[in-house]
């Protein structure tokens, strides 16, 4: 049996049908509003008691710096340009060391050598938190963050964007995203729009494509809906033909919907037809719903400058966050904002990294903490959680001016939703080469974002779809409030 909350068992339907409409009404405004999270009648133990409500998943595809963000290296100014084995690290260079990793480091006249830092950093908040320099915005807000600096994952390419998503290498296919398992385990809280929304350029079909926003053999009707705030239609699969009264609309999507639920009883497995059925009672909503949602210049002009519509760098990333905003506002549970998509992803700085992180981090670091501080002041970080990752990060050596992926230590951040603030959750060694202390797998990002939306992610299973003990992570307590 499905243990996603809101499904209704014969069960549970007969007992609120004996309660007559009261009964109905009651259940389904219950399980909406994630009050009602387990069947009695299936013998589970409760799951945790939520702390969140929805998530503002923020995903830079090509793979960030960690050295040169939110895990500073000095070490590296003082061995830059030294063979990893002339310094007194060379241990991390040992083949033991990477089991279950890969073992590949940017080559340097058959040398591994190591690069100095190519942006300053300081001390941000009052936590002390170090943070480098093209990110000193979201370093303002380093007492609302809590920052994991000891992930490591197992692809060395561009198939660990995939990976960040599911915890499964892209060899293995599409699985669920963290998202689509939010959609399939809490369900809407606004029926006008949907559960799951993705913002910005995924990445390229080279490396997950639609799977990194996919839900697999959930079903489609929990994948990610793709909407751009910046088009003239921002989802025009929903708009009506040309000519078409909403009342002839009203008229059509009924009789549709009518004819989907007959076809139903007689195929009541069909994925697809689920799918299609949710999309009808969907669309015509949809079609107020998401218009005035992405309705940005509503904003006031405070508002619009705090994540930075007010300049031609921040302006596109800025109208994205905002847009998440607004969507997690109305009660979208799960918006996916993507940064550098397509292809192997904008941060894939192999060469000039010093040009190449400065520009891209100008175009989001003030944004983003735009949207911190904008999630604050409105009283929604409180319910709301913020992750900020990227698939690996960069090599503490060099590959010519710039650095190679990095899979065996980087870092990620989470604020909000029950995350405590100014705090930091595990180590790389002294230049950031392997996550030493207190390690996690990507997945324990998601088993953490699961736990404080009240999910067990044990509980999220589908008969006949085995999970490896690895897909289901485990929460980080070390970083919740």
């Amino acid at each position: 049996m499905s243990t996603r909350p809101y499904c209704r068992t014969r069960r549970a339907f007969l007992a609120d049908t004996g309660m007559g409409f009261t009964g109905v009404a009651l259940g389904a405004m219950l399980y909406r509003d994630g009050i009602a999270r387990a069947d009695a009648g299936t013998g589970l133990a409760a799951p945790p008691v939520a702390r969140a409500k929805a998530v503002i998943w923020i995903f830079l595809c090509g793979g960030v710096s960690h050295v040169e963000s939110f895990d500073p290296k000095p070490e590296l100014n003082r061995y830059a340009g030294k063979s990893i084995e002339a310094t007194p690290y060379k241990d991390v260079l040992n083949p033991a060391r990477l089991k279950d990793l890969v073992s590949a480091n940017p080559q340097h006249g058959g040398r591994k050598i190591l690069m100095g830092l190519n942006t300053g950093f300081r001390k941000y908040g009052q936590c002390g938190l170090e943070v480098g320099d093209w990110w000193r915005h979201v370093g303002g807000c380093a007492d609302d963050i809590a920052v994991v600096r000891s992930l490591w994952t197992s692809d060395n390419d561009h198939g660990a964007q995939l990976q960040f998503h599911t915890g499964r290498h892209v060899r293995e296919g599409a699985h669920p995203t963290i998202g689509s398992w939010v959609s399939y385990g809490l369900g809407t809280l606004n029926e006008d729009l949907p559960e799951y929304v993705v913002l910005g350029e995924p990445t390229g079909d080279c490396c997950g494509g639609s799977w990194t926003h996919g839900a697999a053999y959930l079903g489609p009707e929990y994948a990610g809906v793709r909407l751009n705030p910046d088009a003239q239609e921002p989802l025009p699969f929903v708009t009506p033909g040309p000519g078409m009264t909403a009342e002839e609309q009203i008229a059509e999507f009924g009789l549709l919907g009518r004819l989907n639920r007959l076809a139903g009883i007689d195929y009541p497995d069909d994925p697809t037809l689920r799918a299609r059925i949710k999309a009808y009672e969907l669309a015509f909503g949809m079609q107020t719903a998401v218009p005035e949602t992405l309705q940005l210049e509503q904003e006031g002009p405070s508002t619009q400058a705090l994540y930075g519509l007010n300049h031609e760098v921040t302006r596109p990333f800025g109208r994205l966050c905002l847009a998440a905003r607004r969507l997690v506002e109305r009660g979208v549970r799960f918006v996916q904002l993507f940064h550098g998509g397509g292809g192997g992803g904008a941060w894939d700085a192999h060469a000039g990294i010093r040009a190449n992180h400065g520009q891209l981090s100008a175009q989001v670091d003030l944004p983003i903490a735009g949207l911190l501080r904008d999630l604050k002041r409105r009283g929604l970080l409180d319910e709301t959680i913020v992750v900020w990752g990227t698939e690996f990060g960069r090599s503490p050596g060099a590959q010519a001016d710039g650095r190679d992926h990095h899979p065996q230590g980087f870092c990620a951040w989470l604020a909000g939703g029950g995350i405590k603030g100014g705090v930091v959750e595990g180590a790389t060694d002294e230049i950031g080469f392997h996550a030493v202390e207190d390690r996690h797998y990507v997945t324990d990002i998601h088993a953490t974002v699961l736990h404080q939306l009240g999910l067990d992610p044990r509980k999220l299973q589908v008969p006949g779809r085995k999970r490896l003990e690895i897909d289901y992570g485990r929460p980080i307590g070390e970083i919740i409030a």
